[in-house]
């Protein structure tokens, strides 16, 4: 695999619009050649090299490349968008839409991350070694379509409307949430380690979350059904176990209601 190393030299004024900075558009190429890409403030077209600068070459598919972004990328939003296989590593906080309608490969961020991470993500792997802003692994605004394969693992917290329209895919995230975790989802798996606020699973039709810590609040949709020992993501334990969102329409397999399920762990 070859390295392509971006290092930011100029901050933007404004918020720079990066979506060329993947392996998919970078593969095949030489230095020169991607400090020629376009990106964006606003409608003003720039050059990666106007702001980064590149080192390394590309591989020849974006399988065969890796990205390694240095600096403070609290400015530069989506970061590893749309693309569909190699590596990208950004040491340093980074903007909105990291790893958004993601189809292959895997995004590291040592730092944190702005709302719109994994948004719309269809495959691969995005781990953040710190905290994820709102809209992690959701829907775009006005979409039905949230994440829908791959997984995100956050090693600290993530804001609200965590999941929204999720259909597939797991998010892992090690420390707290804030409120709307899966409203409207409808498959996949959510893994909380520490505590939740409320509107956990508010018109959640399938899919599955996960709590280690405490819910300050329980969806009234939600009803307790059991307790139960299993093991989650290498953790065994005994959860009680909710089904819903009542309120909402399901589907069945089978000739048995399919509803959402919420595990909330029991300590002792």
């Amino acid at each position: 695999m070859e390295t392509v190393t971006l290092t930011i030299k100029n901050q933007p004024g404004l918020y720079l619009e990066a979506d060329s900075i993947t392996p998919d558009a970078f593969a095949g190429k030489k230095a020169e050649e991607i400090a020629a890409l376009p990106v964006y403030i606003g409608r003003e077209e720039h050059r990666v090299g106007d702001f980064f600068d590149v080192s390394g070459k590309a591989g020849a598919t974006p399988t065969e490349t890796k990205i390694v972004v240095n600096g403070d990328l609290s400015r530069v939003k989506r970061i590893g968008q749309q693309m569909t296989g190699g590596e990208v590593v950004v040491n340093g906080n980074a903007d909105m839409y990291v790893g958004a309608w993601m189809q292959g490969g895997k995004i590291t961020v040592n730092g944190n991350v702005d709302a719109f991470a994994g948004t719309g993500m269809k495959n691969g792997e995005i781990v953040i070694n710190g905290n994820a802003g709102n809209y992690l692994g959701a829907a775009y605004r006005g979409d039905w379509r949230g994440m829908q394969g791959g997984k995100i693992v956050v090693a600290g917290n993530a804001g609200s409307d965590l999941g929204t329209f999720m259909n597939g895919g797991e998010i892992v995230v090690g420390g707290d949430v804030d409120v709307h975790v899966a409203t409207h989802a409808e498959g996949g798996k959510i893994i909380i380690k520490g505590n939740a606020k409320s509107r956990l699973g508010g018109q959640m039709v399938e899919g599955e979350i996960y709590v280690f810590g405490d819910i300050d609040v329980m969806m009234p949709g939600f009803a307790y059904r059991e307790d139960v020992d299993i093991e989650v993501d290498g953790t065994k334990g005994r959860f009680a176990l909710y089904e819903g969102d009542l309120g909402e329409r399901h589907r069945k397999r089978k000739g048995q209601m399919i509803y959402g399920k919420l595990y909330q762990q029991i300590r002792a």
